[in-house]
């Protein structure tokens, strides 16, 4: 009795990078053929540049000799019906003359309002900047680039300056000598600086971000690059959150990593542990109680099952 929805996660090295939620159409689909909502998507694609140009002009002359053109039934074979490849365009508009407009731009390679997304990134020159969050770390990460690069030096001599309100190390010496690193209040501000640094000599040398993403630090660390918070404000954030963190919540719990399908880590279950996060037909998470989480890897690692902390 309610839309059904589901969640789709993409996982990096640090953990969950990216998280969407989709939530099925809340009108009926025809046999298969998309709704007609008015607006529609029709995704473009090709093997090059110039192809997916051509293939553009091509669709362009189609609607022109259709004035009365199904575009619902063209969105659903341009994605269902034909193959996607990696250089791609979607335009989105309502009617075909509005189609007609859009794609006779993207044959041109001119701005459209109706057009949104470009050929491909390669064509358009667009950088992004992503920023990870923890576990992205290892001892003695920009030791040499504090030696060796100016632009990095200079970044994390004004980053150690903004962090010591709040923490009683030294950044530099951390970097160093790699100690402490297992402390989550010391490496989140650790690698917080690295990154806003490393975007720093990147843009010494030119390359500037027409973008930026992150996760957990790295989203602080994309925050303070892009200029949404100061380099001061930034690391408060990080400092004092990592610190919160260490003080507050580390410890606490436990998670794990099993890998099996969830029914089967279900059965496994004892009290005070439940299932955390499904990362795939054949990898479940399970949290909670640590002692309980401890106990129940020991268990499985028992029976030979590969589950760790």
């Amino acid at each position: 009795d309610r839309p059904r929805r589901a969640g789709v996660s993409s996982f990096g090295v640090s953990g969950t990078n990216a998280h969407a939620i989709i939530e099925e159409s809340p009108v009926a689909l025809d046999q298969g053929r998309p709704a007609d909502s008015g607006v529609v998507p029709w995704v473009i694609s090709a093997r090059t540049a110039d192809a997916l140009r051509a293939q553009a002009r091509q669709l362009r002359e189609y609607v022109v000799q259709r004035p009365e053109l199904d575009t619902a039934a063209v969105a659903d074979t341009l994605v269902n019906g034909r193959a996607l490849f990696e250089h791609r365009a979607v335009v989105v508009a309502e009617t075909p003359d509005a189609l007609t407009a859009a794609l006779d731009a993207l044959a041109q390679g001119e701005p459209s309002p109706h057009l949104v997304q470009g050929i491909a990134p390669d064509e358009t020159g667009r950088t992004v900047f992503v920023f990870p969050g923890q576990g992205t770390q290892w001892a003695g990460m920009g030791a040499e680039l504090l030696n060796a690069v100016p632009a990095f030096a200079e970044s994390m001599a004004r980053c150690e300056e903004a962090l010591a309100p709040y923490v009683d190390w030294s950044l530099t010496e951390v970097l160093r000598s790699g100690a402490e690193l297992d402390r989550v209040d010391v490496i989140q501000p650790v690698t917080w600086a690295v990154m806003v640094s490393l975007a720093a000599t990147w843009q010494e040398l030119g390359v500037r971000p027409d973008a930026v993403v992150g996760h957990s630090q790295g989203e602080i660390a994309a925050a303070a690059v892009a200029g949404a918070l100061s380099l001061e404000d930034a690391a408060k954030v990080v400092a004092v959150r990592a610190r919160i963190i260490g003080e507050h919540l580390a410890g606490r719990g436990a998670m794990a990593s099993i890998p099996q399908p969830v029914q089967t880590v279900e059965e496994h279950l004892t009290s005070g542990v439940s299932i955390a996060a499904v990362n795939g037909p054949n990898t479940t998470v399970v949290s909670g109680d640590k002692d309980a989480v401890e106990t129940l890897v020991a268990d499985l690692q028992g029976q030979d099952i590969r589950a760790r902390l």
